[in-house]
């Protein structure tokens, strides 16, 4: 099957592209797989949940793509092996690999326990640790492929009530760095491009374990999923080291470098209220860290807060229009943040 797909692209003047996404069944995950299956790519998916694995599935196809449906729990090395087995089986050498998938608790750290830090862990953490040494099993050997890493703001700047995640994210960023140089120094053109998110408006707020008083929210501003999918599409083809999306992003990346002392007493003050909409959380309600929710349902993309998300980022435009764009854009950012830094110091 793949040999025959290979010969038919190539006569339709289309390189083939086989993509393996983590998290694929909701949230930018979902986004993820639709923005490479409308561009004709083969997408295995693997995630917990079957109902939302059937939906990505089928929406791939209405695309254009092909999808393979592949029931995993990422904290399982050899589950994701297996899983890669199965896409190169199906589809033929894997082109992308996007680590994805992701477990977080709302909690003050005073209030977690241990297990649910391991847990986190395992999948957030581990499961890109798991992804991504499938993936250079199969593209180091071949001398090409793309690895993308779904990261946030929060891998480089941590905010209260979301400990482990932040954790995660912050290991996910050291793995990256050890393993950007192991590449350079082997002279491999395997790429490796982790894309700091902004907030998203994810379905993850209603099924992540939450201790709150009220119902969890990104914090604004807020962006749809499809443009952390663009971003991770253009990353992936440009092997760029680092992709950083929204200004909130760029801010908090810059800011933690220029006053890290500065932005703990801003979160401190703001931080809690800001990851809270108005509405009262139920105290049992159900959550996903141990396993997929039970309720047979799909839940796409998106989440709760289409009305207040943004549907493009000027920062994706200005890294997609070249070199000199970038630079601008992010000097003027810098020069806003230690403007801001400079006039908030207290006066001699």
């Amino acid at each position: 099957m793949a040999m025959s797909t290979s010969r038919d692209a190539a006569r339709n003047g289309r390189t083939p592209r086989v993509v393996v996404v983590t998290g694929a069944s909701a949230g930018v995950g979902r986004a993820v797989v639709r923005a490479f299956a409308a561009r004709g790519a083969s997408v295995g998916l693997l995630a917990r949940g079957r109902a939302g694995l059937d939906a990505a599935r089928v929406d791939a196809e209405a695309l254009g793509g092909r999808a393979l449906a592949l029931p995993t729990d990422v904290a399982d090395a050899d589950a994701v092996e297996r899983a890669a087995a199965a896409v190169e089986d199906a589809f033929g050498p894997i082109d992308v690999w996007v680590n994805n998938a992701m477990l977080s608790v709302f909690s003050p750290v005073k209030e977690m326990k241990a297990e649910e830090y391991r847990r986190v862990t395992e999948v957030t953490y581990l499961g890109c640790v798991h992804g991504t040494l499938a993936a250079l099993r199969r593209m180091l050997p071949r001398d090409r492929g793309a690895i993308v890493q779904v990261g946030s703001a929060l891998a480089y700047r941590g905010i209260p009530l979301q400990s482990a995640y932040c954790a995660a994210k912050h290991a996910i960023q050291g793995f990256c760095d050890s393993l950007r140089c192991e590449l350079l120094h082997d002279g491999s053109r395997v790429t490796l491009t982790m894309v700091q998110m902004p907030a998203l408006n994810t379905p993850q707020f209603g099924w992540v374990r939450s201790r709150l008083p009220r119902k969890a929210q990104p914090v604004p501003p807020i962006f749809q999923p499809e443009v952390a999918a663009e971003a991770v599409v253009w990353a992936a083809r440009r092997g760029m080291r680092e992709l950083k999306i929204g200004w909130p992003t760029v801010g908090a990346i810059l800011g933690n470098h220029l006053a890290p002392g500065l932005l703990d007493r801003y979160l401190a003050w703001t931080g809690y209220d800001s990851q809270m909409t108005a509405e009262p959380e139920s105290p049992d309600r159900p959550d996903n860290l141990l396993g997929p929710l039970d309720d047979d349902r799909d839940r796409g993309a998106r989440g709760a807060f289409d009305a207040r998300a943004h549907a493009s980022s000027e920062t994706l435009r200005i890294a997609t229009r070249g070199r000199a764009l970038r630079l601008a854009g992010f000097g003027l950012a810098a020069g806003a943040l230690l403007g801001y830094w400079l006039a908030d110091k207290p006066r001699q």
